[in-house]
């Protein structure tokens, strides 16, 4: 093909790609559906299969990945994690987070000051680290991965559909809170790195201003939702809207998406975080009044009935969750192992430093899942019942008490300890959904140790090896648990709670 003769044209000149970088892509995507099909099989966790392949084909180890092909499928991946957020956002329970908000956040904290903590006991006091080294370290350790939580989330759903469960609410709520908790301190750690030997800076809007985004975009969004948007778009535009179906559905998903993230970047937050906040108010937005557009049975009634619309979530799985699930969310856990200093990582200190310091982090996430029996073990006996946190035999018993004397304080000790054991399986789940780290971990440490003086080389390592064992270690536990004990898990006081009548959900 004949080159442009003109130096600096104003287009890219059009050549044939080699057959040797045909069959290098080609192999890479398929290597990365083969590896995902076999790890979601054989250990239950399907992220891991193209993590090894993202090792093993980027720089860590063959590098067989032009850079600029590893930079693009980073991007690439990454889109897929703010899909992935998305669709976590879309099909969120939101009666469901609001009733578990309280426990959500006690989960949350224990996630963030526990690793933090327990760093400072191993790093500081017993390898001898930094102060502030073991901070951002702690602080990588203390974010879970939320594209990883979604992803375990929605392969776990042949067992049991996790996102309709109260356990399922309490972690995607402790998993958004950890996830912005620590992309704020990504961005502190990034500033810090920035200001280091200078004496001009505001350290206290340096550190406030991503923790005041935060809150402002979590209690704004639902405000304006409530009182503001949803009223004006159903008075107004739900029934022109629904005219168009799927156009006017993807349309407005690709807008609000796009404004939430950006609001989030120029407001100094995490636009995972705008994800998750624009999939749920797109849920929000349409009435729930029975005759409503947007309230269909399925999919094709909505495309059928002019009246009718297919809703939002119908429009994502039908036009973008095939690409996102066998495109883009591959390459995002591949760019994780393009990130990995594989053969760093094979040293005897960096080895037993970061074994140890793995399974201290494993215990400072699956503490997180204690919050589950506590909360049943207080909660008073008539609530138990009333919430569906005992057995019927057992709320029988109880309502059938007189309220006095050792015969009812019997009662209540049976109550309790039949609202405990039916907590532990779901308290074990939660905590070792929580374990992943991820790529919001990588994205601490590795802040941390390019753009700061504080992370040396050993700990960056120590953080990287707890990163991967912990990212491993989580989804498999997870995928174990579910396939034994998910259907329990699903039916007991902690599973599946049906979706109130579409009358209830009018009035909201």
């Amino acid at each position: 093909m004949a080159a442009n003769s003109e130096p600096g044209a104003p287009f890219l000149q059009y050549h044939e790609p080699g057959i040797v970088e045909i069959l290098t892509i080609v192999s890479f995507f398929t290597f990365l559906w083969l590896a995902s099909y076999i790890s979601a099989k054989v250990i239950r966790a399907g992220i891991i299969g193209p993590i090894v392949v993202g090792i093993i084909y980027g720089e860590p180890l063959a590098n067989i990945l032009h850079t600029q092909w590893q930079e693009t499928f980073l991007s690439l991946g990454y889109i897929g994690l703010i899909l992935i957020i998305f669709e976590g956002g879309l099909t969120a329970r939101l009666d469901l987070l609001r009733a578990n908000l309280w426990l959500s956040l006690c989960a949350a904290s224990t996630g963030v000051v526990f690793p933090i903590g327990l760093s400072y006991l191993l790093l500081y006091l017993g390898f001898g680290y930094g102060a502030v080294e073991t901070f951002i370290i702690g602080a990588a350790l203390s974010a879970t991965s939320l594209g990883t939580t979604f992803a375990v989330i929605a392969s776990a759903s042949k067992t049991v559909d996790l996102g309709q469960t109260r356990v399922g609410a309490i972690l995607v709520s402790a998993a958004v809170i950890d996830d912005v908790t620590g992309l704020v301190m990504s961005s502190v750690i990034h500033d810090l790195g920035s200001i280091s030997g200078r004496d001009d800076v505001n350290l206290g809007w340096l550190i406030g201003r991503p923790i005041v985004a935060s809150a402002a975009m979590a209690i704004l969004t639902p405000a304006l939702s409530k009182y503001v948007l949803a009223p004006v778009f159903r008075r107004y535009i739900e029934r022109r809207f629904a005219k168009f179906d799927h156009i006017s559905n993807m349309a407005l998903m690709i807008l609000v998406l796009c404004a939430f993230i950006a609001i989030a970047a120029y407001a100094g937050t995490s636009v995972l975080f705008g994800a998750f906040l624009a999939g749920s108010f797109l849920t929000y937005l349409p009435s729930k009044h029975p005759e409503g557009p947007f309230m269909v049975l399925d999919r094709e009634e909505g495309e059928r009935e002019k009246h009718k619309s297919p809703t939002f979530v119908h429009t994502f799985e039908y036009y973008c969750l095939d690409f996102q699930q066998y495109m883009l969310e591959p390459l995002f856990f591949a760019s994780i192992g393009f990130a990995i200093p594989f053969l760093d990582l094979w040293t005897g200190s960096a080895v037993w430093h970061g074994i140890v310091y793995t399974l201290l982090m494993l215990v400072g996430k699956l503490i997180v899942g204690f919050w589950i029996p506590a909360w049943s073990a207080c909660t008073k006996p008539q609530m138990l019942a009333q919430t569906g946190d005992i057995p019927l035999d057992e709320e029988n018993s109880t309502a059938s008490s007189d309220g006095r004397g050792e015969g009812n304080e019997l009662s209540r000790q049976t109550t309790r300890q039949a609202a405990v054991g039916a907590s532990i399986y779901p308290g074990l789940l939660l905590g070792m959904a929580m374990v992943a780290r991820g790529e919001i971990g990588l994205l601490i440490v590795e802040i941390g140790y390019n753009n700061t003086p504080y992370v040396s080389r050993a700990g960056f390592l120590t953080a990287i090896w707890a990163i991967l064992l912990n990212t491993i270690l989580g989804p498999v536990a997870v995928g174990l648990l579910i396939s034994r004990k998910g259907e329990a898990i699903g039916r007991g006081a902690w599973g599946l709670v049906p979706k109130r009548s579409e009358t209830e959900g009018s009035r909201d």
